[in-house]
């Protein structure tokens, strides 16, 4: 299922700090909650798992195919919250999973869509696009049942 959260914002462009401009589009889209506050033993937001799965993990190895196994290990966490965190990303259309060669065998790699977050953005605003035309559709019918 696509949900990302739109919200009016100016673009982030004045600003040079990567991890800046991470903390302020992550929350902007919905991926972080405003007024996040991670319920472990992390100073702020960059120590957390959401954000360093994101901006360690698949922003600076964007071409590298990472294990949910691989993942858990690198932030020290579990399973199930690398799960919940991948889910949100990929809900956000930016993830691809890919076949990746594991201790001989193949498994399930997860990975920025294409190596890069323009070309992943790019499915990001197709999704919003058509969830826009469905909701423009919803409407005229709605108001054309109100009228008759």
């Amino acid at each position: 299922m696509f949900e990302l959260n739109v919200e009016s914002n100016t673009p982030l462009t004045p600003l040079s700090d990567v991890d800046d401009i991470a903390l302020q589009f992550l929350t902007h889209i919905g991926y972080l909650p405003k007024g996040y506050n991670p319920k472990t033993n992390v100073i702020d937001t960059q120590d957390s798992v959401p954000y360093r799965l994101f901006m360690d993990c698949f922003m600076r190895n964007p071409k590298r195919a990472w294990t949910v196994e691989e993942l858990a290990a690198y932030l020290k966490t579990t399973k199930p919250t690398i799960y919940r965190h991948l889910n949100k990303l990929k809900g956000i259309d930016i993830l691809e999973e890919v076949e990746t060669e594991r201790e001989g065998g193949m498994k399930k790699g997860y990975r920025i869509r294409y190596g890069d977050l323009r070309k992943a953005w790019s499915f990001t605003e197709a999704n919003v696009d058509m969830a826009m035309r469905n909701y423009r559709e919803t409407v005229d019918h709605f108001q054309k049942l109100m009228e008759g």
